[in-house]
């Protein structure tokens, strides 16, 4: 029988004023991507977003949309993927991350991975809000 579990991550496209998202560098394999990563077992959605993008980015941000639910279906890992404004903070770089960069939905396409870039471009082009909710099965939770 095949294995049907699935990992859930998180990414957080962090647009500035200017309308140009942040991406991180990698430190482990170099690849651009937006700052994001695997939700824990008793961690909410908006927790784990906003954890993993300030680990990656010394940035607290706000997310304002879902933009997109993309599954990679080699490793069976969904990925929901948030735009967010910056809320405190400043850029850092950590064990994760070992440089940043501020791109258009072009220049995006030029430095990431086709799976990842068209997540970034998503939420630049993100016409409306979805809402973003946890539950216990049963109850809307917060």
């Amino acid at each position: 029988m095949p294995d049907s579990r699935h990992s859930v991550s998180v990414a957080g496209v962090v647009v500035d004023d200017q309308g140009r998202a942040l991406l991180i560098q990698r430190r482990d394999n170099g690849h651009w991507e937006a700052p994001g990563g695997v939700l824990e077992q008793d961690e909410d959605i908006i927790t784990g977003l906003r954890r993993e993008v300030q680990e990656e980015t010394g940035l607290d941000v706000t997310p304002t949309a879902l933009t997109g639910v993309y599954k990679n279906m080699t490793r069976g890992i969904v990925a929901l993927v948030f735009r967010c404004d910056a809320a405190a903070g400043s850029l850092r770089q950590s064990d994760e991350t070992s440089a940043f960069r501020w791109v258009t939905a072009d220049e995006v396409a030029e430095l990431a991975d086709e799976a990842f870039a068209i997540r970034v471009q998503d939420a630049l082009i993100a016409p409306s809000t979805v809402p973003i909710r946890q539950h216990d099965g049963i109850h809307i939770l917060g």
